[in-house]
């Protein structure tokens, strides 16, 4: 490489955060010395939450994967022989031929999610290669895609309220959402903006570190949250506490609305959350009257049998009280519907042949079992890469029996030997952030972030963009996408000509490290004061006619055949989970408690889990208990536990707290099961919530025994 140590090198946090925190690198003699927060971003300011503090760490970890392998030994027991990249190619495509010419292009699975969430080399920069290769399509709703569905069907591709625009709100409601741990430049704004006089509420099943910092704590029972949106809905209407004008002028549906919830008032809801009545009605009043009220959901909104319908009640409610009229005002989901990405040419969807299936990505052991696909066409390859399954999706056991089978062909692309690299026949060393350049996919803020290659990867590792030229050039791939370099990938896959993009460009980013999109500014920003929601009618949906369940394109490889499709409810409801005392009473009775298993602090979904300063941050998996349910079973804090349910089981530490409400318990995901005993998905379900295939991780009962 060029002498580049004397250039100011930028970065992007390339994990799957809403933050995107814009970096710089320094760089000694094509060495990473040192990474830290860009101080000139008006959004994440210079700072770095714990996982990435000392990012040039996880570059040089002794771990690291540095050459392509083969399997020599059993599966999962990490036994390895060094071959040449060219042999690792030979082989994967060889052996993809031959699976193709006998069982179908269909029998091969692509895997990704949860790692480098890159434009280039992130959780659609294979899309491409695997839609002409013909593979199964791979339905990735592990967060947000439940969500997405209800967000988009109420108020369109909007960014909502700017998450910089908090900054003038006088009320601010965190709903699921925690902040501290996972979105922490957000949670500096919303600081700001308490000491101006801005009331943060938090609603939260636990106690979170947000909650323990908020003005106010709502803990709704798990799964319950929807029920607590509805019966708001309706005290603000039957209370006048509604924007009639508002209403009138910029929504659909309002009558309707209100005759649905008659009923649905704050004391049927107290007996479904556990909330009282007087902070149901005091919640709902303050919603109504101090305004700009700013609403953050978080992901773990969804993860229950009703997540779509709770984001859709929670949704409707800043167009019923006008809040949307202010700065500051409003909602916020997924500020990524105003970037100009253009997933059609990162995706290829053009390229996908018709009638190719789709799987869910959470389903996937199931899926490597033969349970819910055709047993004629089973699939006999998945390729992972940006994904580590075995300890971040669903019914663990199952996908390790699957994994377990000989006949199944698995290529791993990764930085470590993960649990899920561990079973692969093909170990594929892949470079890491400051290794390669890329744009960072921003979901949680409205700028652009631009990540510079500024030194060699070590041994052979190679981009994931790279190890996809080298696939489709052996597999006789003529596309000139697949000739693309980085740049040229960055070049072709934003929309530099879009009005968002005005007086930006590639050259802009690489000159500057980042940009705001031209979509307003934070301290004037007030996007549907008006109206003006990108949805059919211009109007906020209050309700849907002839809506149909689906996954937003960029989750299904721009895939739009095989949708869920089943007819959605034209008006938001509460829909109870599938796992509780309440609607399982038999269940309950063998496996009392609710579980929820929130993300850690220290680790990035299962990132870092290997690394021994974020262990010692984060300590060993826990299992939060209240101390009327350790006593019930004879607990004592520090204690070995086991929990369980049919599908599986985990150990961990009791830690007896008041932080969890009786019947409830709280373990955290990301750890590994090579360290630890069975992981916290062991006795999650893979059942998909009511919108978006989204899944159900905070809809699962559980006992826990002393060890």
């Amino acid at each position: 490489m060029d002498d580049i140590s004397s250039k100011k090198l930028f970065g992007g946090c390339p994990h799957d955060c809403p933050d995107t925190c814009a970096m710089l690198y320094e760089v000694e003699d094509n060495k990473l010395i040192s990474v830290r927060g860009n101080p000139d971003h008006p959004m994440t300011r210079g700072g770095l939450c714990v996982k990435v503090k000392n990012y040039e760490e996880r570059h040089y970890h002794p771990d690291r994967l540095l050459y392509p392998h083969k399997r020599i030994g059993k599966k999962g027991k990490k036994e390895f022989e060094r071959i040449s990249w060219d042999e690792a190619l030979n082989t994967i495509s060889e052996k993809w031929k031959s699976l193709i010419s006998e069982y179908g292009p269909e029998s091969i699975l692509p895997y990704s999610y949860l790692g480098n969430q890159g434009l280039v080399h992130g959780l659609n920069g294979a899309d491409a290669f695997f839609n002409k290769l013909g593979a199964t399509v791979c339905e990735r709703t592990f967060c947000g895609e439940g969500s997405c569905t209800a967000w988009l069907s109420t108020v369109g591709p909007t960014a909502g309220l700017d998450p910089e625009s908090y900054i003038h709100s006088k009320y601010i409601v965190i709903w699921a959402c925690n902040s501290v741990s996972t979105n922490l430049h957000h949670w500096a704004i919303v600081q700001d903006a308490k000491k101006k006089g801005a009331k943060v509420v938090v609603i939260d099943s636990y106690k979170s570190r947000t909650a323990k910092q908020a003005d106010w704590h709502i803990s709704p029972k798990p799964g319950t949250d929807g029920a607590l949106a509805v019966s708001i809905i309706n005290h603000l209407i039957n209370n006048d506490l509604v924007d009639k004008d508002y209403i009138q002028k910029h929504t659909n549906g309002f009558d309707e609305l209100k005759d649905h919830i008659q009923g649905k008032d704050p004391q049927w809801a107290s007996k479904i959350t556990g909330i009282s009545v007087e902070d149901i009605k005091k919640l709902s009043y303050e919603i109504a009257n101090e305004q700009p009220v700013g609403i953050r959901i978080g992901v773990a909104l969804e993860r229950h049998h009703g997540g779509g319908q709770t984001i859709r009640a929670v949704t409707c409610i800043p167009a019923l009280t006008g809040s949307w009229k202010y700065i500051g005002g409003g909602i916020t989901q997924f500020p990524v519907w105003e970037h100009p990405y253009k997933f059609d040419v990162i995706c290829r969807p053009d390229l996908i042949p018709n009638g190719t299936r789709v799987v869910n990505a959470l389903q996937l052991g199931r899926v490597l079992l033969g349970e819910n696909i055709d047993k004629n066409k089973p699939i006999m390859s998945m390729m992972c890469w940006n994904a580590n399954p075995v300890t971040q999706a669903t019914e663990t056991e199952k996908i390790i029996k699957g994994l377990e089978r000989e006949d199944l062909f698995l290529v791993s692309a990764e930085h470590f030997i993960s649990d899920t690299a561990s079973y692969a026949d093909i170990l594929l060393p892949a470079a890491m952030g400051a290794e390669q350049e890329d744009m960072i996919l921003s979901w949680g803020h409205l700028y652009l972030t631009y990540n510079q290659k500024c030194i060699d990867p070590p041994g052979e590792a190679i981009p994931n963009n790279e190890i996809f030229r080298k696939l489709a050039k052996k597999m006789g791939f003529n596309e000139e996408q697949f000739t693309w370099s980085d740049g040229e990938c960055l070049e072709n896959y934003v929309d530099w000509d879009a009005p968002a993009c005005e007086g930006l460009s590639l050259d802009y980013l690489r000159q500057n490290g980042f940009a705001r999109l031209n979509v307003g500014c934070k301290d004037t920003r007030a996007p549907h004061k008006n109206g003006n929601f990108p949805t059919e009618s211009g109007k906020c949906e209050l309700i849907l006619k002839n809506a149909k369940n689906f996954v937003a394109g960029p989750f299904r490889q721009m895939y739009d055949d095989y949708q869920p499709g089943q007819d959605l409810p034209p008006l938001p409801d509460y829909v109870p989970p599938f796992e509780s005392k309440e609607t399982n009473p038999n269940l309950a009775k063998k496996y009392p408690l609710n579980i929820i298993s929130p993300k850690s602090h220290a680790f990035l979904n299962s990132c870092y889990a290997n690394m021994e300063d974020k262990l010692r941050v984060q300590g060993e998996q826990f299992v939060l208990i209240n101390e009327l349910d350790a006593s019930e079973r004879n607990i004592n804090d520090k204690d070995k536990v086991k929990v369980f349910n049919d599908r599986g089981s985990y150990e961990g530490v009791a830690k007896i707290s008041e932080d969890v409400n009786e019947g409830i318990i709280v373990s955290t995901l990301g750890y590994w099961r090579q360290h630890n005993e069975g992981t916290v998905n062991s006795i999650s379900s893979g059942n998909l919530a009511d919108m978006g295939n989204a899944p159900t991780f905070s809809d699962n009962l559980v006992e826990v025994v002393k060890l």
